[in-house]
């Protein structure tokens, strides 16, 4: 995932003895610029941010007027974590949480104290993090703060409610295989970073989910669900002060140090194509590259460069791929990024008989990118596009939230809404093409085909970008 799904990290830390620093400021304006010209600032501060003493690192950005409050706690824990004998426990917990806490002892009290003032409430687990949030009306903005905090911090982990949870589990992943388009991304995690954390399902598979013991799933949440080893964001018309304040009564102190993840294998590290025979009428696509890891000094150029490739109906690969060849209903590119790996991914869904034409008008567009500048009036637009997307999302309080906590959680500082815009603006075609020739190379490809039996014969032979050197 890259900065656009909302992961990210800090300008500050705590420091290494685990003392807190004073709470800090992210302002939006008035800035200096290099020339001497003063521009002024009409923004409140971006954000607020104070680590709690033993207890979770706290973010904000208050938003008057809004009336809704937006709360995020993100689990610096995810399936990375995992040996392959509990694949799937990270997921597990996410999801037992929700059977009961000590103070919302059932699924329905957990439910009823959100939704019954209209509020919302969720949690999703990725690889090198669990994230869980809430969106109440400000006026019970203190709902948010007991739930999530009870979630995260007091669940009951009852050994009946585990193996319950198991067929819930193995149906969730069920439906993804039975899903062609998940299957194909499932798959593509494997053709990409091999039999490893980063290429096994985040659920784990039906075997270890059957396996998973009481013992095994307290002990994760033991390891790595300590409230001094999270962070917590909330956006919404509330001071920081209160904010800071209601996090530490909800979430507590305490916590061990999280387990340090093995590192990400020289990629590509699994085979170079994959395919699954499935009766379809339609196959599903996805092919890629290596790309950067998170917080890499090339990161938004890969942002802008993947603006051009895949993003929106304006995008190359709409306009080519779709409007002008016919090849896919549906057809895009996205990043996935991690402390020490990344992939460039492109999905298509297309007819059995078009896949290898879709794989050659994609390598197309790849190799367009990798030798042609591209043009200033079509790099304007991806710019505008990009920084257009990010404002709208920033006006919601959920999004503000998940942007604040996730960089804080995972990159290696927080950027403000003016300071990504600058960034996108700051890409220029050079630098595109630069990055486009160290990433598509012909040795990286990796290529994923769910499809009817036999459509996806021999399409290795069609993994040759156009005027490549391998």
């Amino acid at each position: 995932m890259s900065r656009w799904s909302s992961r990210g990290s800090s300008p500050t830390r705590a420091d290494a003895d685990g003392e807190p620093r004073a709470t800090v400021s992210a302002q939006a304006g008035p800035r200096i610029h290099g020339d001497g010209i003063r521009v002024s600032g009409t923004l409140p501060p971006m954000y607020d941010r104070t680590v709690l003493p033993d207890g979770p690192r706290v973010i904000s950005a208050r938003v008057p007027g809004a009336r809704s409050l937006a709360l995020a706690a993100y689990v610096l824990a995810g399936s990375r974590l995992e040996s392959p004998e509990i694949a799937g426990v990270a997921h597990f917990m996410e999801h037992l949480t929700f059977k009961g806490t000590a103070a919302y002892p059932t699924t329905r009290a957990v439910s009823e104290a959100i939704e019954e003032v209209g509020g919302s409430c969720n949690a999703a687990t990725d690889r090198e993090s669990t994230v869980y949030w809430a969106r109440v009306p400000l006026r019970h903005a203190d709902r948010a703060f007991r739930v999530i905090g009870d979630l995260v911090a007091r669940p009951l982990l009852d050994p009946r409610e585990i193996e319950q949870e198991k067929d819930v589990i193995v149906e969730e992943i069920r439906s993804y295989v039975d899903d062609p388009s998940e299957y194909a991304g499932i798959l593509f995690d494997r053709a990409m970073f091999g039999e490893g954390p980063l290429g096994r399902e985040i659920a784990g598979d039906e075997s270890t989910v059957r396996g998973l013991t009481p013992d095994a799933i307290r002990g994760f949440w033991h390891g790595c669900y300590g409230p001094a080893r999270m962070v917590v964001a909330a956006s919404g018309d509330l001071p920081h002060d209160e904010i800071a304040a209601r996090v530490a009564e909800a979430f507590g102190t305490g916590g061990p140090a999280i387990p340090t993840p093995e590192p990400a294998p020289v990629l590509p590290a699994g085979d170079r194509v994959i395919v699954a025979a499935r009766d379809t009428t339609q196959a599903q696509v996805c092919l890629g590259v290596p790309a950067l890891r998170r917080d890499h000094p090339d990161q938004w150029v890969l942002e802008v460069l993947n603006g051009v490739l895949g993003e929106g109906m304006s995008s190359r690969l709409f306009l080519t791929v779709r409007e002008e060849r016919g090849l896919a209903y549906d057809v895009h590119s996205y990043l996935v990024d991690y402390a020490d790996a990344g992939a460039l991914i492109v999905s298509a869904g297309v007819d059995p008989g078009k896949i290898r034409g879709t794989v050659v008008a994609v390598l197309a567009e790849l190799a367009r990118l990798r030798d042609t500048p591209v043009p200033h009036a079509e790099l304007r637009k991806v710019k505008a596009y990009l920084s257009g997307h990010l404002e709208l999302r920033l006006e919601e309080t959920r999004h503000i939230a998940s942007w604040l906590g996730g960089q804080e959680a995972l990159h290696e500082r927080i950027h403000t809404l003016e300071e990504a815009t600058a960034e996108i603006e700051a890409v220029d075609a050079d630098a595109i093409r630069r990055v486009a020739g160290e990433l598509f190379l012909d040795d990286g490809l990796r290529l994923s085909v769910v499809a009817p039996p036999r459509a996806g014969r021999g399409l290795e032979a069609a993994l040759v970008l156009p005027g490549a050197v391998a």
